[in-house]
């Protein structure tokens, strides 16, 4: 079954790396927001960018998101992980530093960013896999990433279903 992916990630400093997994072809992807596109959403308020995600996250069939050096704890991260997980959708982290930015810089890696939630008496990071590449070479890291994506995807909507 084909699978359709949202990725969560924190802008500014990792866009750069999410378009490096958001192009390795492993899954459909949504197509992100220009920086214009983003500008003109943010300023029709909070509630616009609540009905783009809305609309981000409809159809698809996992939220991945892509953990960098500040992910855990933003605002609209924290409204795409709860949505996505209230509405079914397989949820998954993948750590990103180790990724190079367009400067060939690699960050420090950031915290969970699903310690911040409840489901039932658990952690949600006690259910929802966070995955962190077990390497430092950007170059392993991105074939790392490619190479399990896909069975990533599978896990974690399996892991949703005992859940629903």
């Amino acid at each position: 079954m084909a699978r359709r992916a949202f990725y969560s990630f924190h802008y500014i400093p990792d866009n750069w790396r999410a378009s490096q997994v958001r192009n390795m072809g492993v899954v459909d992807g949504n197509k992100p927001a220009t920086d214009n596109d983003w500008e003109a959403i943010k300023k029709k308020g909070d509630s616009a960018i609540q009905i783009w995600i809305d609309g981000q996250l409809s159809g698809k069939s996992v939220a991945i998101v892509l953990i960098g050096s500040k992910t855990a704890g933003r605002k609209w991260i924290k409204y795409e992980i709860k949505k996505a997980w209230e509405d079914d959708k397989g949820l998954l982290g993948i750590y990103v530093h180790n990724l190079k930015d367009k400067d060939g810089n690699q960050s420090t890696k950031g915290s969970n960013p699903f310690s911040a939630y409840k489901v039932g008496d658990k952690n949600m990071a006690d259910i929802v896999k966070a995955y962190d590449p077990p390497y430092t070479t950007s170059k392993n890291v991105y074939d790392h990433i490619k190479n399990n994506l896909a069975d990533w995807i599978e896990k974690a909507i399996e892991i949703r279903g005992k859940y629903a």
